[in-house]
C-alpha cells in the first residue's frame, strides 16, 4: 500500500537516513524502532505527507485512506468527543456536515433535493448511520466512559484526550494507520484492547512505540532506523533483538580472530625482522599483515545506560503496613479503606484505571501526602527512594549543572566520581555542565534514576518510571529492577516491565483494592484477559 523509493532526510545539516527503499503491504503491522533522534517520528510524518523529505519518493496506492494519530491534544477542543472521533474519517464527516447544511436551508430547492439524495447515498455507503455507535464502541474499548461521550473536548482531561485522539485514528476502518507512541499514557487495560484491535485489523499499520511487549504482540515486521539507514526485518521486536545481538556477536568473534592473527604477525615481525635468515619470511608476513583489516563494528546510534540499585543495608522483618487508608482529592474520594502488608519477598505492581488514585497512594506511601484516614507504618530498618510521576520540580527553575545537581545527593562529592556515575547514564564530556533546567524528559528520568541509585535505599517506589525513556533505557531499568534483591512498589504502563518484575498485583478500585500474589499475566488471566472495573 505504501512504497518508498530512494528516500533521504537531512536535518540541520545532519544525515538521518538515505537511499531508503521499502514496501509496506496490507495485513502487516510494522514497528518503527531506533534511538532517540534517529528520525522515527519524522519518518512517519514523511509517509503521511506532513513533512517533506530531502530526496526520494513516497507512493500511496490510489483510493487508500490513511489515518494518523494526532499529537496536539488541544486541536479539537471546540468539538464534541464523539464528533472528534468521527472526524477521523474526513470524507464521512464532511458528507454528514454538508447533508445537514442542505436540509437546514430555508429556501430548499429541487437541486438541493437532488444533492441531498446523493449525499444520503454516499453517507450510507460510508457507514454514516452507524458512525456514532462505532465511535462509542472504540471509546469504551479504550476506557472512555459513556458519560464523557457527549462532552466537549475542552471539558475532558489530558489523559482522556489521548484516548479520544487514538479512537479518531482507529475509526472508520482506514486502509493505513500511522501511530506514533499510541500506548503513551494508556492504562494497561486500554493497551490490551488496542492490541486486540490491531491483531484483528486487516489493513497496514506503522507504529512507533517504546513498549516492547506491545511491539512483540502486534508487529509482523520491525523497521530499524540505525547507521543512517532504514532496514526492514520479518518478525516481532524480540526476534529482531535476538537476531541483531547474534549478528553483533558474530562480527565481534570475527574481529577477535583477526586481531589475534594480527597480534601473532606483529610479534613475528618484531622478533625476526632483524634476523637475516628469517627476513624474507618476515617481509612476506608483513605484506600479509597489511592486507588484513579488522572489520570495524558499525557506530550504532543506540546507547545503553546502566541502571543498578544497591542497598546500604538489608531491611528487617517488618517492611510496610497500610491500614484503612482513604483520601479525597478535589471533592472526589479516590482511595477508600486501602489495607495491605508488604512481605519480605514482595515486588508489588500497583495498577488501576484511576491514575490520580494510584499516584495519590504513592504520595502517601512516600510520605509526601497525609491521608484523610488510616495509617501507613514503615519498618524501622527500611529506607525509601521515591520516583514521583511528576518530578519536574527537581529541575524547573534550577540553575545547577548536572555535576552540581548530582552532588546534592552523593556522599562522594568528587567530580571524577560523579562523572563516572553520570557516564553510566549516558552523560559524558561537556554534557555534565549542561543546566538541568533544559534537560529533555528522558534525560530528567535518567537523572532521577541516578538520584535513587545514589540513595542506598532498601525499598524503591516508582510511579511511571518508564515514561519518556527509549527502548534501551527501559530495558536497562527493567534489568535493574529485576536484579534488586529487596522490596519494590511500582506502577508502569510497560507490560513487559510489570510482568517481569512484579510477583504481586494490587489493583486500586473505587471501593478499595484487589490484592493477588501473582504475576501480571496471571492476574490478567484471572480477570478474563481484561482488568476488572
Amino acid at each position: 500500500m505504501i512504497t518508498v523509493e530512494n528516500l533521504s532526510l537531512r536535518f540541520g545539516g545532519q544525515k538521518l537516513f538515505d537511499r531508503v527503499d521499502l514496501r509496506f503491504s496490507a495485513g502487516n503491522c510494522y514497528g518503527i524502532i531506533g534511538a532517540n533522534g534517529a528520525g522515527k517520528s519524522t519518518f512517519l510524518k514523511i509517509l503521511s505527507g506532513e513533512t517533506e523529505s530531502s530526496g526520494g519518493h513516497v507512493y500511496v496506492e490510489p483510493k487508500c485512506r490513511m489515518s494518523v494519530l494526532r499529537q496536539n491534544r488541544d486541536m479539537f477542543d471546540e468539538y464534541g468527543v464523539i464528533e472528534t472521533v468521527i472526524m477521523g474519517n474526513k470524507r464521512l464527516y464532511d458528507c454528514g456536515r454538508e447533508k445537514d447544511a442542505v436540509y437546514e436551508k430555508a429556501d430548499f430547492t429541487d437541486e438541493d433535493g437532488i444533492r441531498a439524495a446523493e449525499l444520503e447515498e454516499e453517507y450510507a455507503e460510508l457507514g454514516g448511520w452507524e458512525a456514532e455507535s462505532d465511535a462509542s464502541k472504540i471509546l469504551q474499548g479504550l476506557g472512555v466512559d459513556t458519560d464523557l461521550h457527549e462532552r466537549k473536548m475542552s471539558e475532558t482531561d489530558s489523559a482522556q484526550k489521548v484516548k479520544v485522539l487514538l479512537a479518531q485514528a482507529l475509526f472508520g476502518h482506514p486502509d493505513i494507520i500511522l501511530l506514533d507512541e499510541p500506548t503513551n499514557n494508556l492504562d494497561l487495560a486500554s493497551v490490551v484492547w488496542l492490541e486486540d484491535f490491531l491483531l484483528d485489523y486487516d489493513g497496514t499499520v506503522l507504529v512507533v512505540s517504546h513498549d516492547r511487549y506491545f511491539l512483540n504482540t502486534v508487529c509482523t515486521h520491525i523497521v530499524d532506523i540505525d547507521f543512517g539507514k532504514i532496514k526492514m526485518y520479518v518478525g516481532n521486536y524480540d526476534f529482531w533483538y535476538e537476531s541483531s545481538q547474534l549478528i553483533q556477536r558474530l562480527i565481534k568473534d570475527q574481529n577477535k580472530k583477526a586481531e589475534q592473527k594480527i597480534a601473532e604477525l606483529q610479534s613475528f615481525i618484531a622478533r625476526f625482522s632483524a634476523n637475516k635468515s628469517k627476513s624474507r619470511q618476515a617481509t612476506s608476513r608483513k605484506k600479509l599483515l597489511e592486507k588484513i583489516s579488522v572489520e570495524e563494528l558499525p557506530a550504532s546510534s543506540r546507547r545503553y545506560p546502566w541502571v543498578g540499585f544497591k542497598a546500604d543495608r538489608e531491611p528487617g522483618k517488618d517492611r510496610l503496613s497500610v491500614n484503612d487508608v482513604s483520601i479525597t482529592i478535589d471533592g472526589v474520594k479516590v482511595l477508600t479503606g486501602v489495607s495491605f502488608i508488604m512481605g519480605k519477598e514482595d515486588k508489588i505492581a500497583i495498577i488501576g484505571k484511576n491514575e490520580i488514585a494510584v499516584t495519590a497512594l504513592f504520595d502517601i506511601l512516600a510520605g509526601e501526602t497525609e491521608p484523610d484516614d488510616g495509617v501507613v507504618k514503615w519498618g524501622v530498618s527500611t529506607s525509601l527512594a521515591y520516583f514521583p510521576k511528576d518530578h519536574n520540580s527537581f529541575f524547573d527553575g534550577c540553575d545547577y549543572n548536572l555535576i552540581d545537581w548530582m552532588r546534592q545527593f552523593s556522599a562522594d562529592k568528587r567530580e571524577s566520581y560523579l562523572r563516572t556515575f553520570l557516564g553510566r547514564m549516558l552523560f559524558s564530556g561537556d554534557d555534565v555542565y549542561k543546566s538541568v533546567s533544559v534537560l529533555s524528559g528522558g534525560e530528567r528520568v535518567r537523572c532521577m534514576l541516578s538520584k535513587m541509585m545514589l540513595s542506598g535505599a532498601n525499598v524503591l517506589l516508582f510511579d511511571q518510571p518508564a515514561n519518556h525513556l527509549d527502548l534501551e533505557s527501559i530495558a536497562a531499568l527493567n534489568n535493574g529492577m529485576e536484579a534488586f534483591p529487596f522490596n519494590i512498589i511500582f506502577t508502569s504502563h510497560d507490560h513487559q516491565l510489570t510482568q517481569s518484575t512484579a510477583n504481586r498485583i494490587i489493583e486500586v478500585t473505587d471501593d478499595g483494592i484487589t490484592d493477588r500474589q501473582v504475576t501480571y499475566d496471571e492476574y490478567m488471566n484471572l480477570a478474563g484477559s481484561k482488568l476488572q472495573d
